[in-house]
């Protein structure tokens, strides 16, 4: 078993880091643990459109990153910041489903040719380097059993889930020809600071915490039957620092899930009542969702936890507390100016002041 994150992260001290989509959610802070702990970290953002690239999600470390503003299919650009680096995280890329199904080209180029035109480089200037990528859960499909295991068939119902595998498939491929020493975290839903709210296609928790913080009811489609298991974006960012740290892996794919297994309707209901709201709204699901809903899903997380050492920190009603403290402080960065309103702010945060845009 692996040692606990918190010993893990003195590990990186004064190691050269590379962060791919480090100004997006998980990745900026991951971004900001690695340079709290003294590693010094370049971050690569395309800050294409809609990806969730954020340059306040870094402001808390500004002085101690280094941000280049490039698309990792053209790693040839920034070479140099590959060459010696003692880990890769690589969390470039499109997450939203509902994207893909509009433009699969364009999901296919920011998620499959992308990464393979990057790994590409890193073994031509960095042979060897370690690679921890950011997976997903979405390339099992409508699963067959729960909770499930790395074993589970690979059957993604959208483009992004089968652009996403496709990448997979490079890390470890590239990887057993010795080109690269990858490691794929397979995520579930991951929630918590740093989300980009302001996007409406990036996810059903991305869209209730900006619904609580607009004051409006959550709304839920379907029956809210259907299973998740939500990770707290801290206990996400641990598991790549294990995994970045661990030198001789048994396995180089785990699945990463959340603590508990939650209907949606339970996760809505426990949002609500932290933002004091209403109850949640029943929806019908809307067409282009329907689609590519995968009904229930839950991980099987014992192969990290056994060969890791990893496991999830954080219940569901605390991270949805300090992710809305959060957003409560810093929500002028995070939601569409047409969509603020001074009542906004959850009722028992201080007022945020004289920038808040008048009514």
């Amino acid at each position: 078993m692996g040692l606990p994150a918190e010993r893990v992260v003195s590990e990186y001290r004064n190691c050269k880091i590379l962060v791919t989509g480090g100004l997006g959610f998980i990745g900026s802070n991951l971004a900001l643990r690695l340079a709290r702990a003294g590693a010094r970290v370049t971050v690569v953002d395309s800050a294409v459109a809609g990806c969730g690239a954020n340059r306040h999600n870094i402001a808390a470390a500004e002085g101690d990153l280094r941000v280049i503003v490039a698309d990792i299919a053209d790693a040839a650009s920034f070479a140099a910041e590959i060459r010696g680096c003692s880990v890769i995280f690589n969390l470039a890329g499109e997450v939203s489903h509902i994207h893909s199904m509009r433009d699969p080209c364009r999901d296919a180029a920011l998620n499959s040719t992308a990464q393979l035109r990057f790994l590409e480089e890193c073994g031509r200037q960095a042979p060897g380097v370690r690679v921890v990528y950011a997976g997903t859960r979405q390339i099992y499909g409508v699963p067959k059993y729960l909770p499930v295991d790395e074993s589970h068939p690979v059957q993604p119902v959208d483009f992004n889930g089968i652009h996403k595998y496709a990448a997979t498939a490079y890390h470890l491929l590239w990887s057993s020809m010795g080109r690269i020493d990858g490691r794929v975290l397979c995520l579930t839903n991951v929630y918590g600071p740093r989300m980009a709210l302001h996007l409406t296609c990036q996810g059903f928790l991305g869209n209730f915490l900006r619904r609580a913080l607009l004051r409006q009811p959550l709304e839920v489609f379907g029956t809210g039957r259907q299973l998740r298991d939500p990770v707290y974006v801290d206990d996400a960012v641990d598991a790549f620092l294990l995994a970045g740290a661990s030198q001789d892996p048994q396995s180089r794919h785990w699945n990463v899930g959340g603590p508990g297994t939650l209907p949606v309707a339970q996760i809505a209901s426990i949002i609500s009542a932290a933002a004091c709201l209403a109850d949640p709204v029943f929806r019908p699901f809307p067409e282009e969702q329907k689609g590519i809903d995968i009904g229930s899903y839950s991980s099987d997380s014992t192969r990290i936890r056994t060969e890791l050492g990893w496991q999830p920190a954080i219940a569901f009603e605390q991270g949805v507390h300090q992710t809305l403290e959060y957003f409560q402080r810093e929500c002028l960065h995070y939601l569409r100016a047409e969509d603020w309103k001074p009542e906004c702010a959850l009722q028992e945060v201080p007022v945020l002041g004289p920038a808040v845009p008048a009514a």
